[in-house]
């Protein structure tokens, strides 16, 4: 792990990044477009986290603080990196990002059916509130 490499994505990285989600993420997003991901980043430049390697991208996580929450959101390995850290390291820089801007505590968006990644959020000490569901409204036609 000692060549894996954390930093915040910058406008040229919006195209890699959402070719990496079709290959590595589960499932799609409706903010899935170069457009909601240019807006993530002139809203919040530190919010979408990458992690990279000699051969590319490894891994992503949007960590984003809205001044009283701290929300995660596609975590997504890619499969020949998976095993090996990349999650953790990801964790690890947005949880450390929370705390520096004086967040309490992290939650995720995590599919119900995928079951690799309950394991990931488990291990990183991340667990499902049972009382909370997720309510949603498409706002864009």
């Amino acid at each position: 792990m000692n060549d894996l490499r954390i930093r915040s994505a910058t406008a040229a990285d919006l195209d890699s990044v959402l070719a990496f989600w079709t290959e590595a993420a589960e499932g799609t997003s409706i903010s899935d477009d170069t457009e909601g991901l240019a807006r993530l980043i002139a809203r919040d430049p530190e919010a979408l986290l990458l992690a990279e390697r000699a051969g590319g991208l490894a891994g992503t996580l949007i960590a984003g603080f809205d001044g009283w929450r701290c929300h995660l959101y596609r975590l997504a390995v890619h499969p020949a990196h998976r095993e090996q850290g990349v999650a953790t390291a990801l964790l690890r820089a947005a949880e450390e990002r929370f705390t520096a801007l004086g967040g309490r505590r992290g939650d995720a968006m995590v599919l119900d059916g995928n079951e690799l990644a309950h394991h990931a959020w488990s291990a990183a000490g991340y667990a499902p509130q049972p009382e909370w569901s997720r309510w949603v409204k498409p706002l864009a036609g």
